[in-house]
């Protein structure tokens, strides 16, 4: 359902190496149906053996198709065919990420009540196995934190500011001009599509249902060319992490057991790995006790590296089609049928008790005492600091006194935190913005050492 750029991947790598898969699945898998809109595109995109309908409802009702592929995206239309083919006894596969971040625990309830499956590797950073590798490859690990890179967009107008000096509205143009960027690029470049990715990998990680409402979202559009300069002079890189972690009870922190959900610009230390991903590539970091950190890393969008994902999970459901439901993978790694298995009910954390440590960015009059006054302002809200910059005065500013014109220098005061609460920090920053020597609106930028 749906060939545009994903779809006619699917279809031309399907048919590509149709007998390697033909052997790893142990039967064949044939596409003998599409719905598009556009008829005519889509005939001539997969040629007169297959056939072509513009009504998707067609695809449900054909009593030998096993397995629908969702390839529409969006929260409407889509939802509602998915949720048609599951109750027709139809295995779902999908890269939609907006829709199972939103609707999932819906739709993988009615899967389990029909016993069919929905696969979703394709929605996580397109052909990395993402998915895979937490639902399975890791199932003896108890997972500690997952940082991700989940948004080629983002990362490569991060890389161009990076690489050019540019601002943020020059980089996005040039991500535009080459077909990164979208016409209306909001979802990239307000985070909201790594947020959807983010919850759909905090669901599995963690055992909990899937909870995009509850997650934090900031984007990429407030930071400038300067706060990235700074960041490579501290050491750092700036990058928009979708992070999920697991958090303990601890009574000296004053932090609640939960989950953290978010996603935001982070400095990461420039020697990670995950800091040197670069352009429009994709990268996730996992945490786990036993295994230790593990990287994963990739195209995470495209018509192949997409299409890729799609027909391993194609492959998937074609080896436990006539398998036990009770027996295949669940569907966010999780039981969730007994009371001793159940899905967790740890509560998504606001971001106010979040525990991270922070970059400070602040205008401030080049003047004797504002360093002290701002300083002392931490202190009393019980942050403490890690590093502070002061640049030389590079402005002077006329501003009409009394009697005369007031010549105010100005300069910027970048200051490292350790660890604290985003609350106390709230607290902070307000108290600092207020007074008179801080010139502009302070920035605060996330830190994440990832170690």
């Amino acid at each position: 359902m749906g060939i545009g750029v994903v779809g006619s991947g699917t279809f031309n790598v399907l048919r590509r190496n149709q007998q390697e898969i033909k052997r790893r699945a142990g039967r064949g898998i044939e596409i003998t149906m599409v719905a598009d809109l556009d008829v005519a595109r889509a005939q001539s995109l997969v040629g007169p053996g297959v056939k072509v309908v513009n009504d998707a409802r067609a695809v449900i009702a054909n009593a030998d198709i096993d397995i629908v592929i969702e390839l529409i995206g969006g929260y409407g239309i889509a939802k509602t065919l998915v949720l048609e083919a599951i109750a027709a006894g139809k295995h779902v596969v999908t890269a939609n990420k907006a829709l199972l971040a939103v609707h999932g625990t819906e739709i993988f309830a009615a899967a389990s009540s029909q016993g069919v499956m929905v696969a979703f590797e394709a929605a996580v950073a397109g052909g990395i196995p993402i998915i895979k590798a937490l639902r399975e490859g890791l199932t003896a690990n108890r997972i500690e934190w997952i940082a991700g890179i989940i948004n080629g967009t983002t990362n490569f107008i991060l890389s161009e500011m990076r690489d050019k000096g540019i601002n943020f509205d020059v980089a996005l143009k040039q991500a535009q001009a080459l077909g990164y960027a979208e016409a209306d690029p909001t979802f990239d470049i307000e985070g909201v599509d790594a947020a959807h990715k983010a919850t759909i990998m905090s669901a599995i990680a963690f055992g909990i249902p899937v909870q995009f409402d509850k997650a934090y979202v900031e984007g990429i559009t407030k930071l400038g060319a300067a706060d990235i300069k700074y960041a490579e002079q501290l050491g750092y890189r700036i990058k928009l992490l979708g992070i999920t972690k697991r958090r303990e009870l601890d009574a000296a922190k004053q932090t609640s057991a939960g989950i953290e959900l978010r996603v935001h610009p982070c400095l990461v230390p420039a020697k990670r790995l995950i800091a040197n991903v670069e352009g429009a590539m994709n990268a996730v970091m996992v945490q786990a006790d036993a295994v230790g950190t593990t990287l994963y890393y990739g195209k995470g969008a495209g018509s192949e590296p997409t299409a890729s994902a799609v027909i391993a999970d194609l492959v998937d459901i074609a080896r436990l089609h006539t398998a036990d439901a009770a027996q295949r993978v669940p569907h966010l790694a999780f039981q969730p049928h007994t009371i001793d298995q159940a899905m967790s009910d740890l509560p998504v954390l606001p971001m106010s008790e979040v525990v991270t440590s922070y970059y400070l960015r602040l205008r401030v009059a080049d003047e004797a005492g504002v360093l002290a006054r701002v300083t002392g302002i931490l202190a009393q809200a019980g942050i403490s600091i890690d590093a502070v910059l002061q640049r030389e005065a590079d402005e002077v500013v006329g501003q009409s006194g009394a009697d005369a014109a007031v010549q105010i220098a100005q300069t910027d005061v970048i200051i490292l935190t350790h660890d604290c609460k985003e609350a106390n920090m709230n607290a902070a920053i307000a108290q600092m913005q207020a007074l008179a020597t801080v010139l502009e609106p302070i920035t605060r930028i996330r830190k994440e050492e990832l170690a």
